[in-house]
């Protein structure tokens, strides 16, 4: 399952990614927030997308703020959690492939919306190698 998760300033662009998912039949989990008002912070809903990734391994998130950097940071904060910051398509490719990374953040105010669909794309489809990176997440645990 894909969770999303924004605060505030990520909202707008986690609705053109869910407008994505339905026109492509991706069924996703959104654990707010819910409009552009500033109501409450992006640690409250990286906590939360995080409670419903941990309920199964094979889940993922979406999570997005203004830089993805908040996110991120508190995504973190959960040892299970390995959240990437993606910038670029490659990003994404080397965060699921060599980190195995369960969750993407994306940053609304540095990410149009037709570049951040392609990373989605790219974090969705792309799998972890294993091998000599299995030992190095191992060492994170």
């Amino acid at each position: 399952m894909i969770i999303l998760a924004s605060d505030h300033a990520g909202y707008l662009l986690k609705e053109e990614i869910k407008k994505f998912f339905n026109k492509e039949n991706i069924i996703a989990i959104d654990v707010g927030c819910y409009s552009r008002e500033q109501l409450d912070d992006y640690p409250d809903f990286a906590k939360a997308g995080n409670v419903k990734v941990l309920e199964d391994s094979r889940n993922v998130g979406i999570y997005i703020c203004g830089s993805g950097i908040g996110m991120s940071m508190a995504a973190n904060r959960n040892p299970k959690i390995r959240a990437a910051l993606c910038r670029n398509e490659n990003d994404a490719l080397l965060a699921r492939a060599h980190n195995d990374a369960n969750v993407l953040c994306l940053g609304a105010r540095a990410t149009r919306v037709k570049k951040a669909i392609k990373i989605v794309k790219v974090f969705l489809t792309t799998d972890f190698e294993g091998g000599r990176h299995a030992r190095r997440i191992k060492k994170m645990s």
